[in-house]
């Protein structure tokens, strides 16, 4: 079965992205969000890629 990316329904703070990243990785969600959370403190490109993230990733049906 092929893997799809999507963004989580029952996992989410915001919007599932962080949480659909991490069931397609197998990685824990709050890991991926620690990430995405230095990536905005630090490059300050987390946010724009997030809002991108957002809008591209289609909702788990």
């Amino acid at each position: 079965m092929q893997k799809k990316l999507y963004k989580s329904k029952s996992d989410k703070k915001i919007d599932g992205v962080c949480a659909g990243i991490g069931e397609y990785f197998d990685i824990d969600p709050t890991l991926i969000r620690l990430i995405w959370a230095v990536a905005v403190i630090f490059a300050g490109t987390g946010l724009l890629a997030y809002i991108v993230a957002a809008l591209v990733i289609p909702r788990e049906p």
